[in-house]
């Protein structure tokens, strides 16, 4: 009988240290608005907009891939089907997020003011 308290102490750790449990918690304390600083509005950010459908953030030195997807679904209620990322030589770390036919990057642009 004791054997069986231990075990199932063991599995009531275990649940509570889950996978999901820790999503949670973090899901919870997302912010968007720490994730992506601002917009690009240079030359070839508006040409990707145009002819790519694609927007460019700076975004946070430390955002992954799927934080900079969840920040830009989140904000501006979006399809993202890619993010590219990249750090730049000035220090930055840029974010390329392509959009699903449904979402029109020049809608999303001309909310933020960009054309």
């Amino acid at each position: 009988m004791a054997e069986t308290k231990r075990t199932q102490k063991k599995e009531m750790k275990l649940k509570e240290d889950s996978p999901k449990n820790i999503s949670e918690e973090l899901s919870a304390s997302f912010d968007p608005y720490a994730i992506i600083k601002s917009s690009l509005s240079t030359e070839k950010a508006i040409r990707n907009i145009e002819f790519d459908n694609k927007l460019s953030f700076i975004v946070s030195p430390h955002a992954t891939k799927a934080e900079v997807k969840k920040a830009v679904e989140i904000l501006f209620k979006v399809k993202v089907v890619k993010v590219n990322v990249q750090n730049s030589i000035q220090g930055q770390k840029r974010a390329y997020v392509r959009l699903g036919k449904g979402s029109l990057a020049s809608d999303v642009s001309a909310e933020l003011g960009l054309i």
